[in-house]
């Protein structure tokens, strides 16, 4: 009467050994160790670099308990936190400023259980440690660049127009000087058409005619708004799509943003995932070779900036305009792929705005040489400058000396997106691993001396079926766990309060089931009867329960932010949990103790 067919014995033996292999790998402490990186994607880490290493760890009198490479990083693994830093000290040492070296810590995942993808969850700062830092937006940098936006737009309408004016940019303010009143009339029409949000103002002196376009103060507000905004949701990108340990990116305030990086226990290291914010810039390349000789023998002409191109011969000089004719915000998408000639490049997909500009700037300067650079930490570098021989759209690629990497790691910067302002940092601090320590021990005890007291009241109150429930709670903690680990989520004290509370609610479908049991038995009902009729129907009111809980859990992780989404990832996950294990694994344990009698006189309940 109360028996499973084999293959729900079968599911549930499954479930509970892939519990134990996604949940074991969190039983070993993390193997401090140091990460070696390049500080652009065009520096490379290879077995040259490792031979180095190692060169330099055996003259430095340190024995590393691994090395070995792992994308373009290399990783060395270390017995104790002494080895790690004398080891960086060294490396750094021999390196140079070309390569990041880093301290990190390294999973000790057994090799048997790595092959099944089974690694420790990822904790968050409060319990791993990490790297916290304040930064503040330069909100007059914004705006300077918001001008240089409004410069080119007005530039390209009194081209549009055909009207004939000169535009400069003086800070934050945008001057158009014209020969005649006639001409600066027609032109305040079109700028106004095109900029309603800006102030303008007539200017004449000296026979001269000129058009000041200022901002108001509603404008100033909005531009240091939306700039807090991008940063915000750059840095997300950035530190998302590099994979570094899921981070905390908030604002403080009206011009600081707060970033907390779990793990990373280097400030160097944090700070070179923050400083990479590459853009890209379109600019035009002056064909005159008198100018570009004068340049490089010292002399660059106003307006002009000396840059070296890439190419497969070595660098070489190149004189660009100043004036940057499309950037990287127009951008809506960029993937690495390969060009005509087979060899790596990023295809590049510009919103309706920069494919408008694009086609113009193409259509334009047919003959001409048009330089696309990626400017990255506030250098810039010309990825190439090829020849526009037709007008192009709003898709175009950029290839030149560069590898597939380079392609990968370009299109990656590049898709997601570039810094409204430049950002300094005003307040880092290092959390370091002792408190995180301290913290998970006291959750780990808190949680423990829970589950322990939850076990004792059961066994005691309920006997044959308390035990069980305590095995069902048991199996819960293991596959809440696992599945934590499985997803990669970051733990954090939060987190353990939640799984603290899973175990508490876990229980409470047991109790409900054994009670409902007790019922069935008073009621006169045989015990076979009694155990099946008592699962029957105690599962409509866990499931009610459950359900409401679960609504107001995942209420929590939709308008929740830090640790409270935190706190609800795992309250969901082991509400999910707690069903299968009350519910299916509780039943089939008793199944097991009991089902298979011929006969049950009494229930140990």
């Amino acid at each position: 009467m109360n028996r499973y067919p084999l293959w729900k014995y079968l599911i549930i033996l499954v479930a509970i050994v892939a519990g134990l292999i996604y949940t074991i790998p969190n039983l070993y402490d993390p193997s401090p160790a140091v990460q070696v990186s390049g500080v652009r994607s065009g520096v490379k880490v290879d077995t040259a670099t490792m031979d180095k290493v190692e060169q330099t760890l055996v003259a430095a009198g340190v024995k590393p308990e691994g090395i070995y490479l792992e994308g373009n990083s290399l990783k060395v693994r270390f017995k104790d936190t002494d080895s790690q830093f004398k080891a960086r000290s060294a490396i750094e040492t021999a390196l140079g400023e070309n390569y990041v070296v880093a301290l990190n810590l390294l999973a000790n995942t057994p090799s048997l259980l790595a092959k099944f993808g089974a690694h420790p969850m990822s904790l968050g700062l409060d319990l791993q440690g990490g790297v916290h830092f304040t930064l503040e937006i330069d909100m007059r940098a914004a705006i300077e660049k918001n001008s240089e936006r409004v410069a080119g737009d007005v530039r390209r309408e009194l081209k549009d127009k055909k009207i004939r004016g000169t535009v400069r940019r003086s800070g934050d303010t945008v001057e158009v000087q014209f020969r005649d009143a006639d001409t600066l009339k027609d032109a305040r029409k079109a700028v106004e058409r095109i900029l309603p949000v800006m102030q303008l103002q007539e200017q004449s002196a000296d026979g001269g005619y000129k058009l000041v376009l200022t901002y108001s103060e509603q404008e100033r507000l909005r531009i240091q708004s939306d700039a807090v905004k991008q940063n915000i949701a750059t840095l997300h990108n950035r530190v998302n799509e590099l994979g570094t340990t899921e981070p905390v990116i908030q604002q403080q305030g009206a011009d600081r943003i707060v970033v907390q990086l779990p793990g990373v226990q280097d400030t160097a290291r944090a700070k070179d995932i923050i400083g990479r914010t590459a853009t890209l810039e379109v600019r035009m390349v002056e064909s005159d070779p008198a100018k570009l000789a004068e340049a490089v023998a010292g002399n660059v002409p106003a307006g002009f900036e000396l840059m070296e191109e890439l190419d497969s011969r070595g660098n070489r000089p190149i004189l660009v305009k100043k004036e940057v004719e499309l950037t990287g915000e127009n951008i809506n998408g960029a993937q690495a792929g390969f060009d005509d000639q087979n060899q790596p490049a990023v295809h590049i997909n510009l919103d309706s705005a920069g494919g408008r500009i694009f086609r113009q700037l193409t259509h334009d300067n047919i003959g001409q040489r048009m330089a696309m650079i990626l400017v990255e930490k506030g250098k810039g570098q010309v990825v190439t400058a090829p020849t526009i021989r037709v007008e192009l759209g709003d898709k175009f690629l950029i290839s030149g000396a560069m590898s597939t990497t380079d392609a990968n790691d370009t299109a990656l910067l590049l898709r997601a997106g570039s810094l409204a302002a430049p950002m300094t940092v005003v307040e880092e601090r290092t959390i370091g691993p002792s408190l995180g320590k301290e913290n998970i021990s006291k959750g780990f005890h808190s949680t423990l001396f829970g589950f322990s007291a939850i076990v004792l009241f059961m066994v005691i109150y309920y006997r044959v079926f308390g035990f069980t429930a305590a095995f069902a709670l048991g199996v819960n903690l293991l596959f809440l766990i696992a599945l934590l680990s499985i997803l990669s989520a970051t733990l954090t004290l939060p987190g353990i309060a939640a799984i603290a509370l899973t175990l508490g609610m876990a229980i409470d479908s047991n109790v409900l089931i054994n009670e409902r049991i007790r019922e069935e038995v008073r009621a006169g009902l045989p015990p076979q009867t009694a155990i099946r009729e008592g699962y029957a129907h105690a599962w409509a009111t866990i499931l009610d329960s459950n359900i409401t809980t679960l609504i107001a859990g995942i209420s929590l992780l939709i308008f929740g932010s830090g640790a409270v989404r935190g706190f609800a990832v795992v309250h969901c996950l082991g509400i999910m949990t707690s069903m299968f294990s009350a519910v299916v694994v509780s039943r089939g344990l008793v199944n097991l103790i009991y089902g298979y009698r011929r006969k049950v006189s009494k229930l140990a309940v």
